[in-house]
């Protein structure tokens, strides 16, 4: 008995601890959250675009010259994810669409750009990814068409003809800002991955003494003459850049460059507002809901129903502390998963009370009734748990992502929920109830209108 004393004594503490973590990492609750320093301020619950406001894109894709698909999409996916993450979004969210029915059969990209309400700079985040080609000169007398400057430099001819190569910014593994030994110029130093390196090297061997154009969104930045071949797979550009212009060009090529052409389909924004007052009716909802919910257990289920209520109160603790910790992007859907999932807690709470009250008509003793009550009531709420849990695995693996964030914090709550009903309730009633089985304590585990 003294250890499941201590046991609910450190439950309600780590609880109270859980509480005390959700109220102190949040801004718009703790009013000495700008004095706080290292991990609660690092820990604010993560609103999705519904919520907070911000840009929803949705572009189409042109995979007519891709053999796979499906990787061209998911290269696509991960650049435009760096290029955003580049400009300090807050969890942007970047997915595919594949072609189907419900998108027209074409392949599109969705981008949603929390906190971003300005469509023009969301735009311009997303088309400012650059475009590097590699280009070598037509199979002609090229040198005739390239000038020779004082310093033996080549300025290239407009009327000089370039056609495209295999190579890349595709290929490019990682860019970086270095100046010349002798001029103290800054240039932008390439290193291309393996595949990369190893066009490079056959682009330089068959052009020596020829100029290859580094072109950058169809224009051309530089045009160096291969002096031999290059095996290692590193470039130099040096375009007479400032050491700011150096700096942004490397950021941008290290972004990525684009797989595949992107159009621009639609554009919407979601203003703060629109956000602020979804926030508002939703955690109204859930306070209202909650305080009725526990309202009905007291009133009905008396003793076990202010436990079960104390242990919704812990789940609820530690559903806001796993959405802080994870995090979790909490959207409009995602708060109804959760607020199912204080319904599905309480479900498995009067599945066990009435298998309690069933004990107790067949004459058991109170501490007989308490743990046939758990015991009978397991099965049953393992089995539509589990029924849950698919559902949710389900609609996560093929919704989208506004029908993921339901699914997520619904199989979440599903989980939690299973532990505070079976685990914590039953601490906490073993621990509230005596071995008498007197009138008072008879009345106390009774329910509804029975004595």
């Amino acid at each position: 008995m003294v250890k499941r004393v201590i046991l609910a004594i450190f439950i309600l503490l780590l609880g109270a601890g859980f509480a005390t973590f959700v109220f102190k990492s949040e801004p718009q609750l703790n009013s000495n959250f700008a004095n706080e320093k290292s991990f609660f301020k690092n820990h604010p619950f993560r609103l999705g675009l519904d919520l907070s406001g911000g840009s929803h894109l949705v572009y189409k894709a042109d995979v007519s010259g891709v053999d796979s698909v499906s990787d061209s999409m998911d290269a696509l996916r991960d650049v435009i994810e760096r290029r955003v993450n580049l400009f300090g979004v807050s969890e942007p969210v970047v997915q595919v669409q594949g072609s189907g029915f419900v998108s027209g059969g074409e392949e599109k990209l969705i981008v949603d750009l929390p906190g971003v309400t300005d469509l023009d700079k969301a735009i311009s985040m997303i088309g400012q990814t650059p475009l590097l080609e590699f280009k070598i000169e037509a199979p002609k007398d090229a040198k005739q068409k390239a000038k020779v400057n004082a310093d033996g430099t080549l300025v290239l001819d407009a009327s000089l003809d370039f056609v495209s190569t295999p190579l890349t910014g595709r290929y490019l593994q990682k860019a970086s800002v270095e100046f010349d030994v002798t001029t103290r110029q800054p240039r932008v130093s390439l290193q291309f991955d393996t595949e990369g390196t190893q066009l490079f090297a056959q682009i330089t061997k068959e052009n020596i003494g020829k100029i290859i154009a580094i072109y950058l969104d169809g224009s051309p930045i530089s045009t160096p003459v291969v002096r031999e071949e290059i095996p290692n797979g590193q470039a130099i550009i040096s375009g007479g850049f400032t050491p700011t212009e150096a700096k942004q060009l490397v950021g941008r090529l290290n972004s990525g460059a684009l797989p595949v052409p992107i159009s621009l389909l639609s554009k919407q924004t979601i203003g703060a507002i629109l956000g602020d007052n979804a926030v508002d009716a939703g955690v109204k909802a859930t306070i209202a809901g909650f305080l009725l919910v526990a309202l009905f257990l007291i009133i009905w289920y008396r003793l076990p129903g202010l436990v079960a209520t104390i242990s919704l109160c812990i789940f609820i603790v530690i559903m806001l502390t796993l959405f802080k910790l994870i995090p979790v992007t909490l959207t409009a859907a995602g708060i109804a998963g959760f607020i199912i999932s204080i319904g599905i807690a309480v479900d498995a709470n009067v599945l066990v009370f009435e298998r309690i009250k069933e004990e107790l008509r067949a004459g058991r003793a109170i501490t007989d009734a308490v743990s046939a009550g758990f015991s009978r009531a397991w099965f049953s709420i393992r089995d539509s748990n589990t029924s849950n849990i698919i559902t949710a695995l389900i609609l996560f693996w093929f919704g989208t992502s506004l029908i993921k964030g339901f699914a997520l914090t619904l199989g979440m709550g599903v989980l939690v929920s299973m532990f505070s009903a079976i685990t914590i309730s039953k601490i906490f009633l073993s621990v509230v109830h005596f071995k008498s089985d007197s009138k008072v304590m008879r009345f106390l585990f009774s329910s509804g209108l029975s004595k």
